[in-house]
């Protein structure tokens, strides 16, 4: 979904996500597709946010649910953000806790930074969704439950002896029981399908319940359920018929006296067209314009790996930019294929997650010393070995840096929004290119899976990124003879140059043994190996990147440090705290390696340096080293990314101490 618009950029204050305080008027309802107003009148309550949780099996099609109440979201202009959270098993058992599948969404009228700590409303389409999320929902908040579930034996699965819509447990909330499966079948009786496939459109009943209460557009959700089952008119309509039901069910119900209106972000945004983008998506997008801004065939050597398999399958779709994909037997072919097309002049890629860069590592090494362009794309999981395959980390930090035999330093670029995945991809093609190198991309599960509004750049807004490959030769004997000379350095940069297999007189020898300076023989020369060694190390210690930016409005005595998906989090509890009189700074990193050379300098300035990261302490251990400043770890590893309260109150304290 695209959206215009024409305002200047604002900020908001991310002080308190609970707060929803707001307007209330009273307007008649009109249902979809409806000219006039609904019978009766119903009050309408102006909100500025909501966040809203979707939660049942992972069969219930909670994950479709989310996403497409996040397209209508975009495209009727709010700011958003959100996290689905998925199960790792294919098919988890139905009804039972490891099996619930849920997506939140934030969404609001101003400019906002987190999926939310706390869902305002919670979607339950059976027990194990109710007892799975009953947790996060604070008191006071709305509860719709699937009322058909609650029999004795999916409670009993999941813990419940009795029925929580009757024993008083929930009284703390504001629980609308709907039968949403009878309720769907219902309303598809003219169909003529099994009971088995009325049911599965019970999402379409929800989702259209809470369109209707948010007042989501609903054109788009009714166009992309004919196209997803354009082979199947049946089940299109099907479908759009249960949307529709859910829709008119909320207009005409008296238990939903209330709707609510959230305003278009029109303060938040710069003039130009949006839409709503996934960091994977996002990641695709910019490895495509990188290819075409260097004017290279962009090729990706990939085997599947949760969860950056998105990025493989993004990719094989866009063909006609030149883009070739590679769905090898295992990881190490993947990134072999991957620079093997970076030797023979493609921009290589290869994308995997921490279990797959531990098996690339090898290959990693031989492109430092082949000192090749190469993009490394690590979608950080839950680790180690195959650890929490759909829950996110940021734990491969030190891998990245140091997981490899030898001397191979490799340039690391992090991402800090799942939009920026596209700026980030241009980044780290620009390092590769320009500096002959392979370089890690360190995106997280987070950001992979969530979403939020993108600005659609100009082209003439890219960088150029095109390369000049070497054409004859470079170095003249002192006999007077031309030749070509594979590792003879640019003085600037120490990037040696790229030539074409195939280019007439250009021949040069390549592998994983030592290289003489210069010529490219094999070496076992100690004092060569040291230079060389020496050498890549200042390659990867030179190459420009930008100095940080403090964001430091009144003098503060506490800097607060991230890097990669913290940002959103660590945004808003600063926010927070300054919004109550807190004086703190903040300093988000995009290149961790190396750092920018201005970082030393900040943090001398600062009393208290606080590192909150989703590992054990990955980044504060590196800053410790280099800087001797003593940093102060912050950490959380329990799959889900912080929670904006959480860091406030850490922050605090520290501030405090």
């Amino acid at each position: 979904m695209t959206s215009q618009v024409s305002s200047p950029a604002g900020q908001a204050d991310e002080a308190n996500d609970a707060d929803q305080a707001g307007e209330t008027v009273l307007r008649g309802q009109r249902a979809p597709h409806s000219e006039k107003a609904g019978v009766g009148e119903k009050e309408i309550r102006r909100l500025d946010r909501v966040i809203i949780r979707f939660a049942g099996d992972s069969g219930d099609g909670m994950q479709l649910t989310g996403d497409r109440f996040t397209s209508e979201t975009a495209s009727f202009g709010n700011d958003l953000s959100t996290l689905p959270n998925f199960p790792a098993e294919i098919r988890a058992p139905a009804g039972t806790l490891p099996g619930v599948s849920s997506f939140q969404l934030h969404f609001a009228d101003h400019d906002i930074l987190t999926p939310g700590d706390a869902p305002n409303v919670l979607v339950a389409m059976n027990p194990a969704a109710l007892r799975a999320n009953i947790g996060d929902v604070p008191r006071g908040a709305e509860i719709i439950v699937n009322t058909d579930e609650f029999t004795k034996r999916p409670m009993a699965k999941v813990g419940y002896e009795t029925s929580p819509l009757e024993d008083g447990s929930l009284q703390a909330y504001n629980v609308h029981p709907v039968p949403l499966t009878t309720l769907t079948i219902e309303a598809l009786k003219e169909f003529g399908l099994s009971r088995k496939e009325a049911e599965r459109s019970k999402n379409m009943f929800a989702l259209g319940l809470l369109s209707w209460m948010y007042h989501r557009p609903t054109d788009g959700t009714e166009a992309f359920l004919r196209a997803k089952f354009a082979k199947k008119p049946q089940i299109a309509e099907a479908n759009v018929a249960a949307f529709r039901a859910g829709w008119n069910f909320g207009e005409t119900t008296e238990d939903f006296a209330v709707s609510y209106e959230v305003a278009p972000a029109t303060q938040t945004f710069p003039t130009g067209t949006y839409r709503n983008i996934s960091g994977n998506l996002a990641l695709s997008y910019g490895l495509i314009a990188a290819s075409r801004q260097a004017d290279l065939p962009l090729y990706l050597g990939s085997y599947p790996i949760t969860p950056a398999s998105d990025i493989l399958h993004e990719l094989s779709k866009h063909k006609n930019f030149g883009v070739r994909t590679f769905q090898a037997e295992d990881e190490i072919a993947g990134i072999g294929a991957a620079l093997g097309a970076a030797f023979g002049g493609s921009l290589g890629v290869t994308t995997t997650s921490g279990p797959g860069v531990a098996l690339k590592s090898e290959t990693i090494g031989l492109a430092v010393s082949l000192e090749l362009p190469l993009l490394i794309i690590d979608i950080q999981r839950g680790g180690p070995s195959t650890g929490l395959p759909t829950k996110t980390e940021q734990a491969d930090l030190l891998q990245a840096m140091f997981g490899r035999n030898g001397e191979a330093p490799v340039p690391i670029v992090a991402p800090k929004t799942p939009a920026d995945c596209f700026d980030a991809a241009l980044d780290a093609a620009r390092i590769a290119l320009t500096y002959r190198t392979p370089v890690f991309l360190l995106s997280d599960g987070y950001l992979a899976n969530g979403s939020e509004p993108w600005r659609i750049p100009e082209v003439d807004e890219l960088p150029d990124l095109r390369v000049q490959f070497a054409s004859g030769p470079n170095h003249e004997l002192a006999d007077g003879t031309e030749v070509f000379w594979p590792y003879k350095r640019d003085q600037q940069t120490l990037a040696r140059p790229w030539a074409v297999p195939g280019t007439p007189g250009l021949e040069h020898r390549i592998g994983g043994i030592e290289k003489q300076d210069g010529t490219g023989n094999i070496s076992y020369d100690p004092a060569n190996h040291d230079f060389m060694v020496r050498t890549r190390q200042a390659k990867v210690d030179g190459i420009e990147v930008p100095d940080v930016e403090v964001d430091d409005p009144s003098d503060a005595r506490t800097l607060v440090l991230g890097w990669g998906s913290t940002y959103g989090p660590i945004t808003a509890a600063v926010r927070r705290l300054r919004a109550e009189g807190q004086s703190i700074a903040q300093v988000h990193l995009r290149h961790l390696n190396p750092f920018p050379r201005n970082l030393g300098e900040v943090l001398e300035r600062y009393d208290k340096v606080v590192v909150p990261e989703m590992n054990l302490g990955q980044l504060a251990t590196l800053i410790r080293a280099k800087y001797l400043v003593d940093a102060r770890s912050y950490n959380q590893v329990n799959g889900m990314p912080f929670k904006a309260e959480q860091l406030a109150t850490a922050l605090k304290e520290a501030i405090d101490a």
